[in-house]
């Protein structure tokens, strides 16, 4: 099994802080992964460099074998990654079809056409439909984004990252926020998106029961450095882990 992603001593400061002190790891493809650690530990932060929107100040972050640090998001997106954010990004007074809907023709290149084939239309129609039926949300795709509970919303953020068709998708912490029910729901549906959309996923979480249900593998940041990874079993026994972090529950 190859690696879909490499951090080889990735590195990011803000004058005097260090928020990601020369992070190393590799994320093997199809894996699903859990970050975790206390706020302020820079997870946010590595998700930003990993995509493009902040620039590390040294190290190197190879996707497929590439080195993509000072590519554009935009670039980046293109080959192969895809990200929900910690607060939704929605378009809040547009139906969710026409969410997933936009995103579907972006993904055909029909955007930037002043007159799109029908054909166009009905393609990215039924691919919207399709997303929304695998997240269980077809039967609100009249409803305006913002009528949407919160745990929906952040469904419907995940559904318009996965209509870029990624191989390697990253989740900000997709079940902050929600009530245990929807905490329960949302693990049971990212487990399934993963082998249904053969992703390799990783995702950034604070619900213990998420990390240690459906992760493979778990890496601990603290102070912005890597304090540890291993298999859930590994992590949860670990005296560092427990003392930095797990301990504090």
């Amino acid at each position: 099994m190859k690696a879909i992603l490499e951090l080889e001593s990735v590195h990011k400061s803000f004058g005097g802080l260090h928020v990601t002190q020369n992070v190393s790891f590799s994320v093997m493809s199809g894996e699903i992964s859990a970050i975790i650690g206390p706020n302020g530990a820079g997870k946010t932060t590595l998700f930003n460099q990993i995509t493009g929107h902040l620039q590390p100040n040294s190290g190197r972050i190879l996707l497929k074998g590439r080195d993509v640090v000072g590519q554009s998001p935009q670039k980046i997106v293109a080959q192969g990654i895809g990200r929900a954010f910690q607060i939704a990004s929605l378009f809040p007074d547009e139906t969710v079809l026409d969410n997933v809907k936009v995103a579907c023709l972006s993904k055909l290149d029909q955007t930037r056409r002043f007159w799109r084939p029908v054909q166009a239309f009905r393609q990215a129609t039924d691919r919207a439909y399709s997303i929304l039926e695998d997240l269980g949300l077809e039967k609100q795709a009249d409803r305006l984004a913002f009528e949407l509970a919160h745990g929906d919303q952040k469904l419907l953020d995940i559904g318009i990252a996965l209509v870029l068709e990624p191989q390697l998708l990253l989740l900000d912490e997709p079940t902050a926020g929600m009530s245990p029910e929807e905490r329960q729901r949302t693990r049971e549906l990212i487990k399934k998106l993963w082998k249904a959309y053969d992703l390799t996923l990783v995702f950034i979480e604070h619900d213990m029961d998420m990390v240690f249900g459906i992760a493979e593998k778990v890496r601990v940041l603290q102070l912005g450095a890597l304090l540890a990874e291993g298999t859930p079993d590994e992590i949860r026994n670990n005296k560092e882990v427990v003392t930095a972090y797990l301990g504090e529950a």
